[in-house]
């Protein structure tokens, strides 16, 4: 029995000390296009998105807590149900870093780290999905 076909969508989070320098260069060195920036109180990026041909990358300041900051760099998967995504990871002996959440602005995800420390992330938002900035 074949597992039927779905789209799944992978994005890089990148994270780093000054995210805006990063957003200038990214945007001016490579052609990205900022599709979103959103703010923390206090004017740090939080999440900016990034848009390149038909991709997106996220991207943010190092903030000291938040589960990106576990490395410079998390891939971010899209799945249609967290739930089961996340009791089959628990399951299989993953470390959880971030558990499963509904989060304000829509999605529904959680975070574990693999074997070799890579942090992933599996949810609901489709980076690239809202366009807005802060």
């Amino acid at each position: 029995m074949t597992e039927p076909q779905r789209t799944q969508q992978f994005s890089p989070v990148l994270i780093y000390d000054d995210a805006l320098k990063a957003i200038q260069f990214l945007t001016e060195a490579f052609g990205f296009t900022e599709h979103a920036i959103h703010r923390t109180p206090d004017g740090a990026i939080a999440h900016a998105e990034l848009a390149y041909g038909g991709g997106f990358i996220g991207l943010a300041d190092r903030l000291g807590d938040s589960v990106f900051d576990l490395g410079p760099c998390a891939i971010y998967v899209v799945v249609d149900d967290p739930d089961a995504h996340h009791a089959r990871a628990v399951a299989a002996g993953a470390d959880v870093v971030f558990p499963l959440t509904d989060q304000d602005y829509g999605s529904r995800d959680y975070a574990v780290r693999d074997a070799e420390g890579f942090v992933w992330c599996f949810g609901t938002y489709a980076i690239g999905s809202s366009p807005g900035s802060a």
